[in-house]
């Protein structure tokens, strides 16, 4: 028996080696990829930046590293289905019959909701937000951004809001699973929407209360369609009030 369970821890870890190699390929291949359209890719988050703003770079190599940020940033971002799907393989055989099916749904819908919430930020919220960071105290001081810094905000805040966007998909599979009912979920609407506000202020690198409420408000919105996905995917039986106890 113990020689059984060797093999079969063993056999987990070879299996794990196998899938952690072809993920470091399949990011090897997504930032090789991802060179050639750097410079591309560089323009589409500088375009979000106010007109009148120039970039700059302070040390030899900074504008070489910000190129490579950005590739690996891209080469991550290409690979991310494949390395979602490495891992849920890997973790699908402890798993019933009941959860892969649910697991293996939600992979796609994963990658939707992180590339909304993207979409939201790049789209809706960036360019305020932005606008207000880099003209807020321009009457004292002349701005000078360097484009490392530019860069990393920017992706911090896409990578931040992206995930903010996957929230329905964890409480919908919480609810499938019976984990959390839709009662639940809606007595705690006044503590959700709070903790709205404490993200939008944590994700959002300013005090300006628009921007604030430019990642509040989607927050509030999403966890109330989780409410409603909840109450479709909750089991039925358990959302039958309990018969009274005769005393």
């Amino acid at each position: 028996m113990q020689q059984d369970k060797k093999l079969s821890i063993t056999g987990h870890l070879l299996e794990l080696r196998s899938r952690l190699i072809k993920s470091a390929i399949a990011l090897g291949v997504g930032i090789v990829v991802s060179f050639p359209l750097a410079f591309y890719i560089f323009d589409i988050l500088k375009s979000r930046a106010p007109s009148d703003i120039n970039l700059v770079f302070i040390n030899v190599t900074e504008m070489l590293g910000t190129y490579m940020k950005v590739a690996l940033y891209c080469g991550i971002a290409l690979s991310l289905p494949y390395l979602i799907y490495q891992l849920v393989m890997f973790f699908a055989p402890a798993l019933k019959d009941k959860e892969k099916r649910y697991l293996y749904f939600s992979m796609p819908i994963v990658v939707l909701l992180f590339a909304a919430g993207v979409c939201f930020a790049y789209f809706i919220f960036l360019p305020p937000a932005l606008k207000f960071l880099l003209t807020f105290g321009s009457d004292v001081a002349q701005p000078m951004i360097t484009v490392s810094n530019y860069v990393s905000v920017l992706v911090r805040l896409l990578l931040a809001v992206g995930l903010v966007f996957e929230i329905p998909l964890v409480i919908t599979l919480l609810a499938k699973l019976g984990v959390v009912s839709p009662q639940k979920l809606a007595k705690g609407r006044k503590w959700a929407v709070l903790a709205a506000f404490v993200l939008g202020a944590i994700i959002t690198p300013t005090v300006d209360p628009v921007n604030q409420m430019l990642i509040a408000a989607p927050i509030i919105v999403l966890y109330e369609l989780s409410i409603w996905l909840a109450k479709l995917v909750y089991p039925r039986g358990a959302l039958a009030p309990s018969p009274a106890t005769d005393e």
